[in-house]
């Protein structure tokens, strides 16, 4: 029963998750059609893209010391009520003809809501869920969020389609209403904390989410090396609709497959992780996704504008490869780290990922104009491949995670 109650509750809350989920895809993907169109402008899109992270990377690390103090259910209920206001603001922002930059200020103000609910939501996982079962439960998370991938894009598609942009952004605020009714009605266990927050104890936390991570080699290896897969990650997405429109000679609908596809490898990869008590080490799983997603992006650049439904299949690929490598990466620091400590660590992780992918993102319309984005997909696949090739050659790294496994946390369930 006890069991049973867990799983209740957190898919009780991933359910209203999951519909918050859906529409923001939807929204984001109906915003950057209408930019794509608008603009025909990597600049546009590049600029788009750092206004929606750069808040997070700056304010993340010390949103991670609060969240650690606060009550989590209500940093997620906060937040989510945040980023709908702000999606209500950009409706009538749009319907003014969509002054450029108070779209970035409007992006920018969702960022910052998401700095408070992406860490808090994965630090509620292991209070929640028994350690054995994390890495099946983030299988799970990455098939809701697959599904949303999916459905989000064809959703913001076919809205775009039959109603103005302005329109489209209320399916956020109605999500956000969905995603706070769920939390209402479960209860998540809150962690002990003092009430004192005077800046020398914030730093003071800060320094010691620093030493969560750095105080263990492997963990600090495994960040580094999620860090440069990040920032050369981040401009190939951003690219992704010019590649389509450019190299394959897509358009709106073209868009939209590819990101449905991509969700679609997700929600296999997510699959595979909840349906199967995998016993493979995660550490291994995070290496080997990098390798296979670097692979993808230079088959994307290097096939002929004819080769569109090699495009889809090797990008089917890709959402799979990213899937696993999230679930596992996720899992490897919810087993590696206090849970006291999580809100502190995510946050870290998400800023000091974010923050060197700013620069690559700053430099996307240049990398577009100069050395043409079919280049940009293989130069930034290749350094992809090559940091998961490095990373099965860092001892300290492959030891990681093999106390866990000696202790059994992978032997599969009894019937």
């Amino acid at each position: 029963m006890k069991n049973q109650k867990w799983f209740r509750t957190y898919i009780f809350i991933w359910t209203g998750q999951f519909i918050s989920t859906l529409t923001s895809y939807a929204v984001q993907f109906a915003v950057v059609i209408w930019l794509s169109l608008e603009y025909d402008s990597a600049e546009v899109l590049a600029f788009a893209g750092i206004a929606g992270l750069l808040p997070q990377a700056l304010i993340g690390p010390f949103v991670g010391v609060f969240i650690d103090r606060w009550d989590r259910k209500k940093v997620m209920i906060y937040a989510d009520a945040f980023i709908a206001f702000c999606a209500f603001a950009m409706t009538f922002v749009l319907k003014e003809g969509g002054d450029l930059l108070l779209v970035y200020v409007l992006l920018g103000c969702r960022s910052i809501g998401n700095a408070f609910h992406t860490p808090a939501m994965q630090a509620v996982a292991p209070l929640i869920v028994p350690e054995s079962e994390l890495l099946r439960v983030s299988g799970i998370n990455q098939m809701l969020q697959s599904v949303s991938s999916i459905g989000g894009p064809a959703l913001g598609t076919l809205a775009i389609t039959f109603f103005s942009i302005s329109n489209v952004l209320y399916l956020d605020v109605f999500g956000a209403v969905a995603a706070i009714g769920s939390l209402l009605f479960v209860t998540i266990p809150r962690l002990d904390a003092t009430a004192h927050s005077s800046m020398s104890t914030v730093l003071t936390e800060l320094k010691d989410g620093f030493s969560a991570i750095y105080s263990n080699k492997g963990l600090g290896f495994l960040f580094l090396y999620a860090m440069i897969a990040t920032f050369f990650i981040m401009p190939v997405a951003v690219l992704f609709p010019l590649l389509t429109t450019g190299h394959y000679a897509g358009g709106k609908w073209q868009m939209s497959l590819i990101e449905i596809v991509w969700g679609i490898g997700m929600l296999a990869g997510g699959s595979l992780l909840g349906m199967a008590r995998v016993k493979i080490s995660k550490v291994i799983l995070v290496n080997t996704m990098h390798i296979i997603l670097g692979f993808t992006f230079v088959l994307s650049g290097w096939f002929p504008p004819s080769w569109f439904p090699g495009f889809v299949l090797v990008t089917t690929l890709g959402g799979m490869s990213m899937s696993i490598f999230s679930a596992a990466f996720m899992t490897t620091i919810q087993e590696e780290v206090e849970p006291h400590m999580l809100g502190r660590v995510f946050s870290l992780y998400f800023s000091m990922a974010l923050l060197p992918s700013m620069v690559g993102l700053l430099f996307t319309g240049v990398i577009a104009e100069i050395i043409g984005v079919t280049n940009a997909f293989l130069i930034s696949g290749t350094a992809v491949l090559l940091v998961g090739i490095v990373s099965f050659l860092t001892p300290a790294l492959m030891r990681l995670g093999k106390k866990d496994e000696k202790q059994g946390n992978f032997q599969p369930q009894n019937s």
